[in-house]
């Protein structure tokens, strides 16, 4: 049996990557949020000086949500060529997609967390305890 597809060259695999980065980017609100939120987090990190280690965490975070986001947007659009009427089983495929959005999202809301609150509790409270 002959394959449809063809090799790529490597060349052709990462434009073919970069075509699919600006399609999430220009069909999908929700991935300009979670950059968006993403560049937010970068300026606090940075802001707030935090450690090398802090930062390969929200680094892993914020690439943890955007892949979730990424594979998402592709399940909605293999869904949707497949079938534009409902399905009960697209709809499955595409609420479990989702969810895995949703957990990874609250994976880095956490990871945001653990590592902000304690640092912008003492600049809170060092800004109250001032003279």
């Amino acid at each position: 049996m002959v394959s449809r597809f063809r090799p790529h060259s490597w060349r052709q695999k990462f434009g073919h990557a970069f075509r699919g980065l600006r399609r999430a980017l220009r069909t999908q609100h929700s991935f300009v949020v979670h950059l968006a939120v993403a560049a937010v987090v970068v300026l606090v990190a940075a802001a707030l000086r935090v450690s090398a280690v802090d930062w390969a965490l929200l680094m892993l975070a914020i690439g943890l949500v955007l892949v979730a986001e990424t594979f998402n947007t592709a399940i909605e659009s293999l869904a949707r060529a497949v079938d534009t009427s409902f399905h009960p089983r697209l709809r499955d495929a595409l609420d479990i997609a989702s969810a895995a959005v949703l957990l990874a999202a609250g994976t880095a809301v956490v990871i945001g967390l653990i590592i902000f609150l304690p640092r912008l509790f003492m600049l809170v409270s060092g800004f109250l305890l001032r003279p």
